[in-house]
């Protein structure tokens, strides 16, 4: 699997590069269109010229962006392009050689109908920026953060920022616990979860929910914590931290309760990637609940394709960065195919969803200005029951 998988980097990375890989058609293309896929694959550590430094291992930093190219290649080899042609230009985001502002210098990316990153900072407002000045749709894949970009109508946000989760679970309580006691429980000198509540909260000039917010020095038992909240009602413990030692010391302070008292325990979007909540025997038929931007139901066609695929290239199953860069180039590639000339028009348009759709909304921060960009608003409420993750 090693060598396929590098076999693969040195022909797709380094002779796609400058030039392209192609979908091609026995007949005559009225159009060739064109998208830049960036991913950090940081080939200036792996390769000495063309020469792999480490032929046996990948650094751990590299897997994500690799994962995420895989995906994106299937995705090219599954379009239905109907007599059209797609050239597709792979960057690494961390090349030294060309970063992306040198790129962007000697005008490599003025053609380009369509850009996908994944990427972060710098590379990430730098794209952002090219994006608006040349008019081209830029798709942050997988970077949870707007970076302070404003009055961008090309740059759209996949990855939900973490505001945008506060909503969500704000919304799925307002709709299902209003009448419950809710707490958010704080680390010391952390409000920036608790702010975004509040300022939530108060978009009407008054509160839609009472929350009472509890700011914790350190570690809580369930005795201590007991003192806290009322027993009387059913209690909503919101973990208002992005910090895994935290969450789980609240979640264990939590659990011993919830046992006689009706109970909701939810939480911030990256509380899936905390390895104690899957723990054998860990908070037996206690969820623990989260939001996701990312969902994919056992009987989806596409997903089976993608496993399939993936596994029959690479054999083994493909990460969530795989299924990312699959789904978004999918997505968006097709939109691109279908209305080349009203992109920006069509990108909630649920006929090219692969996994689940989206919903693009424009996001205002100062309402005397234009809108700044475009936001997926689509999140799930998900839970981790036993070791298992499912959609509530």
């Amino acid at each position: 699997m090693i060598k396929y998988f590098f076999a693969f980097i040195v022909f797709f990375v380094f002779e796609g590069t400058q030039n392209s890989f192609a979908q091609s058609s026995n007949q005559l293309e009225n159009k060739t269109y064109r998208v830049a896929l960036f991913a950090p694959l940081y080939l200036d550590s792996m390769f000495t010229g063309n020469q792999l430094k480490h032929e046996n291992s990948i650094p751990r930093f590299a897997v994500a962006g690799l994962d995420f190219i895989q995906g994106a290649q299937i995705a090219f080899d599954t379009l239905n392009l109907n007599g059209r042609h797609v050239d597709a230009f792979i960057y690494d985001s961390k090349s030294i050689k060309e970063p992306v502002s040198l790129l962007v210098k000697n005008g490599k990316l003025n053609n380009v109908d369509l850009i996908i990153g994944s990427v972060k900072e710098p590379e990430y407002s730098a794209l952002a920026r090219f994006a608006s000045q040349k008019k081209i749709p830029f798709v942050s894949a997988t970077y949870p953060n707007d970076g302070y970009v404003r009055q961008n109508p090309f740059l759209i946000i996949a990855n939900s920022t973490l505001k945008t989760h506060c909503e969500a679970v704000f919304n799925y309580l307002l709709q299902n616990h209003g009448r419950d006691h809710i707490y958010l429980f704080k680390k010391k000198n952390d409000n920036r979860i608790d702010n975004y509540f509040k300022e939530i909260n108060l978009e009407d000039g008054k509160p839609l929910l009472k929350i009472k917010s509890i700011m914790l020095d350190s570690s809580i038992s369930s005795t201590q914590l007991k003192y806290l909240v009322d027993t009387t009602k059913p209690i909503v413990v919101i973990g208002a931290s992005l910090d895994a030692v935290f969450s789980q010391k609240l979640a264990d302070a939590c659990y011993p309760i919830q046992k006689t008292n009706p109970f909701i325990f939810i939480g911030m979007p990256n509380w899936d990637g905390f390895p104690g909540w899957y723990k054998k025997g860990a908070y037996v038929n206690f969820p623990i609940r989260y939001t996701s931007p990312h969902y994919l139901a056992k009987n989806n066609l596409y997903n089976d394709y993608l496993n399939k695929k993936y596994f029959g290239l690479y054999r083994t199953k493909p990460s969530d960065m795989a299924e990312k860069g699959f789904e978004i180039t999918y997505y968006f590639s097709s939109i691109l195919l279908n209305h080349p000339a009203d992109f920006m028009n069509h990108i909630n348009d649920t006929t090219y969803a692969v996994f689940h759709n989206y919903q693009f909304r424009p996001v205002i921060h100062n309402k005397n200005l234009p809108f700044d960009y475009y936001e997926n608003k689509h999140l799930f409420i998900m839970h981790i029951l036993n070791g298992e993750v499912f959609r509530e």
